[in-house]
């Protein structure tokens, strides 16, 4: 499942430059367990990591260009793009 992550980040990395490669796994990481969770909650059954996957790869080909707008306006991830720490 790593290799799995690690071709997500390099994939939203590609689609959005103001990325670092740690700030672009925060968000796979992010974005994988709050879909699961999400979908779990939901009552629907467990479909796999590739149905993770897949919707994720939809998720950064729709949105990942500007992914860094939406944390900038939403106090809940702005901190995901503070770099003060870098």
């Amino acid at each position: 499942m790593e290799t799995v992550i690690d071709t997500l980040v390099s994939e939203l990395k590609a689609s959005n430059e103001l990325l670092t490669e740690e700030r672009a796994r925060v968000w796979i990481e992010l974005l994988w367990s709050d879909f699961e969770a999400t979908y779990a909650k939901a009552g629907y059954d467990y479909q796999g990591a590739e149905m993770t996957e897949k919707i994720i790869r939809q998720w950064i080909q729709g949105y990942g260009h500007q992914l860094h707008d939406f944390a900038g306006r939403n106090p809940k991830y702005a901190h995901l793009l503070d770099t003060t720490d870098n």
